[in-house]
């Protein structure tokens, strides 16, 4: 039997998820856009499921926004390059993120400073933002704050509602921005009460399809036009990005988020992982950590020779983001959270869901034991 303990890079799909798409592409193929009967009955499935969205975040603003892309590197993009470039006067004006964002905010941080923004990444060793490191750069030339809720690769939560607090003390017009991927429906999230202008979603990461994410956007900003497209056409979702809606995908998402079930047992699961990991591996714990994933370092094994280990016994985790696992880029992630590089080489990533249990646990421990026990040492 196979064991899938890499949640973090893909979720598999709800059946009802799959039942609801392939409803809609039967029943509800229309174009939400057309003024006819097949568009409108469309258009107000799309309706149901943004406030289906909206409602698993607790928004109260009916002036609020949601706004579905193609996934969360979009959504994050849209937030990014929307906010700071929608302005004339924030040209060469600042933002303010992490080293340890996915790079779906880190490339677009530096295409702004390819064109002349200033962009301040912040270190997060041991899983904490360095607040005196944020404090210095919070000013009246910051534009914009965009923190991830949970890092993707170490579990880490960061306290995004202090950090947006500070920010808007400094000045309520500054932008806050959270890549929420990792943290949508694993923590209790609310941008209102989190002082979040933008919150990124996607639906894979949550048992949904792949190729939808979303852009929550606050009325505050909506109201002062904080936010520019970038891509242009048809003006669907109110402008905000054209194209005419992946109607399936938006209602398989919409499901998932229905269906779901915050992950309590997966605490515990993890708790007992960690637990019973043989002595010589060392689990990378940061300050607070989200529920479903754990980091761990190896003894002189290299990570992708126990993930092609585990892998041939059918249970699989993964050596750091599926986003850029395969671009031959070094990790660098886990040395910002305090790993040396010989220590982030030797690191693998374990992410959970509430399908698996304590028995699956045992498997994937008894499978790195002998590992250890029969695997070549790295020498470096």
């Amino acid at each position: 039997m196979e064991l899938y303990f890499d949640n973090s890079a893909t979720t598999k799909p709800y059946d009802s998820v799959i039942d609801v798409m392939s409803r809609t592409m039967r029943e509800y193929w229309g174009n939400p856009s057309s003024l006819h009967t097949k568009g409108y009955e469309a258009e107000k499935k799309l309706n149901e499921a943004r406030k289906a969205l909206l409602d698993s975040l607790g928004v109260r603003d009916s002036h609020s926004e949601l706004f579905f892309t193609s996934g969360g590197t979009e959504a994050d993009n849209l937030a990014i390059l929307g906010t700071m470039r929608a302005k004339a006067r924030n040209k060469g004006k600042k933002l303010i993120t992490t080293k340890s964002e996915h790079p779906a905010i880190l490339e677009p941080a530096r295409q702004l400073e390819a064109e002349g923004f200033e962009v301040v990444y912040l270190s997060c060793r041991g899983g904490k933002v360095d607040i005196n490191e944020y404090m210095s750069a919070l000013d009246k030339n910051t534009v914009m704050v965009s923190i991830m809720t949970v890092n993707n690769e170490t579990g880490a939560v960061y306290d995004v509602k202090k950090l947006f607090g500070m920010a808007k003390a400094v000045s309520p017009d500054i932008v806050t921005h959270t890549d929420a991927v990792q943290a949508y429906m694993k923590l209790r999230l609310n941008p209102e009460a989190m002082k979040c202008d933008m919150m990124t979603l996607s639906g894979h990461k949550i048992h949904g399809p792949k190729g939808i994410g979303a852009l929550y956007v606050s009325a505050e900003c909506i109201k002062k036009r904080i936010l520019s497209p970038h891509t242009y056409g048809g003006g669907q979702e109110k402008g905000f990005r054209s194209g005419t809606e992946n109607l399936p995908a938006i209602l398989g998402f919409a499901e998932a988020v229905k269906t779901g079930i915050y992950p309590t047992s997966v605490g515990e699961l993890r708790e007992y992982i960690i637990k019973n990991l043989p002595s010589e591996i060392r689990p990378n714990i940061p300050a607070a950590y989200a529920p479903h994933i754990l980091n761990i370092t190896l003894p002189d094994i290299r990570s992708e020779t126990m993930l092609h280990f585990l892998s041939a016994k059918g249970i699989y985790v993964s050596s750091g983001s599926a986003c850029s696992s395969n671009s031959g880029h070094a990790n660098y992630v886990l040395p910002d959270f305090g790993l040396v590089e010989n220590e982030a080489d030797h690191s693998i990533r374990i992410s959970l869901d509430p399908s698996l249990g304590y028995d699956d646990a045992d498997r994937l421990i008894e499978a790195l034991k002998e590992g250890l026990n029969t695997l070549v040492r790295s020498t470096k």
